[in-house]
């Protein structure tokens, strides 16, 4: 990228100076293709591409955003000179940062060590492949030069924008909000950027959680009523509950089934803080195997404390019209007839399933994103939203595929008291019954809704996120 800068912008005669406005004056010119003096979105976003830099979506408008004073829409050359020399001045103290050895250069051994003190592990490969996308001269080092090329027009000015590319779960949510938390640096933990994040993320899910309802109920109804003798189907399954209740009934239990995204999210952002504390030594980095366990205990504390509303939102989805009054009359009559332990039946094979979950999304996702980054990150570490959707929504449902037996015998537990049968099993009890009455796949009843409701999920999921990440200023 520096050379095309220089091919760009400078005669054969002239060398790049940063600190010369004469050449800031060149590359404004060229970038002000319609000479009104200003560089407004298009004609940056024309002049990077026609640089060849790789950047991402929304980096043009961000920089206009930021350097434009007078809010007229573009930059003129002294808000462009002003932008220009504020950037290279953050990014001069990340490359010190990077600088461990203080030669002035970067290698891939002190990517791989500034990455691994944000909390991120990769291998050698992978940290030179990064290093590859910024290096010029094929020395596998990066000098000051280089590194500001790169980053000339890239509004990210901080290493955790590398952390933020591959952030995991906060934009997805199908239903279950077992994942590992999402990591956030000191700097979004200072500025409060981790609150707005988890408040998108909670809008998000909300939103795709009410999107995608009726199929989550079908997929109780039929977790719960469908048999070898009583088959029900997807669409006889849609058939009984319109008949009994009407359109409306579709998304009966949903309003308890979002309340608790608040309290479940907050618990488990503050519990994997305290455990990430408590399994890593003074001072040391979070290797895979501790962020796992923290984020598989995280997941336990939270789920331990909002059980309650999650026994109710199955009672409610199974009940017939009338027979609650909303969730705080589904209580009484819970507490009433079956005491307080009812609260939590099937809370065993729940926090089972917490285990296989976390732990095949989080192994799925490092590989998928380390199979990425080994292939195609050429000339970023970006992966683009297609790919982190994908990777995303990929590795969730192979949690959801190894843990759904478990939490169809939650389910089941939890809806005992509702079905006229006389044995109430235990958690054995009912898999054996499963196995020798409907054989395997008796285990994984109600998963094609389960899977249907996937993709409309995350995709409600990300707009929504999207819309709300931009009304809460948080920057991509």
């Amino acid at each position: 990228m520096y050379h095309v800068i220089k091919g760009l912008v400078l005669t054969e005669s002239q060398c790049w100076d940063p600190d010369s406005e004469r050449s800031y004056q060149d590359l404004f010119d060229k970038l002000d293709t319609n000479k009104d003096g200003k560089v407004d979105v298009a004609e940056l976003r024309a002049g990077i591409t026609a640089m060849g830099m790789s950047f991402r979506r929304g980096a043009a408008e961000k920089i206009v955003s930021s350097g434009d004073e007078n809010k007229d829409g573009g930059l003129d050359f002294n808000e462009f000179n002003k932008y220009l020399k504020e950037h290279e001045k953050k990014l001069r103290l990340t490359f010190k940062s990077l600088d461990k050895n203080n030669d002035g250069h970067i290698d891939a051994s002190e990517i791989k060590q500034s990455l691994e003190e944000l909390g991120m592990d990769i291998t050698k490969e992978e940290a030179q492949t990064i290093l590859q996308s910024m290096d010029i001269d094929g020395t596998m080092m990066v000098d000051w030069n280089e590194w500001r090329d790169h980053f000339l027009f890239n509004p990210a000015h901080n290493l955790n924008e590398i952390i933020r590319y591959w952030k995991h779960s906060s934009v997805l949510d199908i239903g279950e909000s077992i994942a590992i938390p999402d990591e956030f640096t000191e700097e979004e933990k200072i500025s409060g950027g981790w609150w707005k994040q988890l408040s998108a993320g909670a809008m998000a899910g909300a939103v795709s959680r009410t999107g995608t309802a009726p199929l989550d109920r079908v997929k109780v109804f039929m977790q719960v009523h469908s048999s070898k003798s009583n088959r029900v189907t997807l669409l006889g399954g849609f058939k009984q509950m319109i008949k009994e209740g009407g359109m409306a009934s579709l998304w009966r239990g949903n309003g308890v089934n979002v309340l608790k995204i608040a309290p479940e999210t907050a618990i488990k952002f503050m519990a994997y803080e305290q455990y990430k504390k408590l399994l890593t030594p003074e001072g040391g980095k979070v290797q895979t195997h501790q962020r796992f366990m923290a984020g598989s205990l995280a997941g336990a504390t939270a789920q331990s404390s909002i059980y309650p509303m999650e026994m109710m939102k199955t009672r409610l989805t199974l009940g017939k019209t009338g027979q609650y009054n909303g969730m705080f009359d589904c209580a009484k009559k819970i507490l009433r007839k079956e005491g307080i332990k009812a609260f939590y039946k099937g809370y065993t094979p729940n926090m089972i399933g917490i285990i296989p979950y976390a732990g095949i999304d989080l192994a799925v996702y490092e590989s998928l994103k380390n199979a990425w980054l080994s292939r195609y990150a050429k000339d970023t570490a970006n992966p683009g939203i297609l790919v982190l959707l994908g990777c995303g929504t990929i590795s969730s449902t192979c949690g959801q595929l190894a843990s759904y037996p478990l939490a169809l015998l939650r389910t089941r537990m939890q809806a005992q008291a509702t079905l006229e049968v006389s044995d109430k099993s235990t958690m054995t009890g009912l898999m054996k019954g499963i196995m020798a009455n409907e054989g395997f796949f008796g285990l994984y009843r109600g998963i094609l809704p389960n899977f249907m409701k996937v993709i409309p999920a995350v995709s409600l999921s990300y707009v929504v996120y999207e819309y709300m990440k931009t009304g809460l200023g948080i920057s991509k």
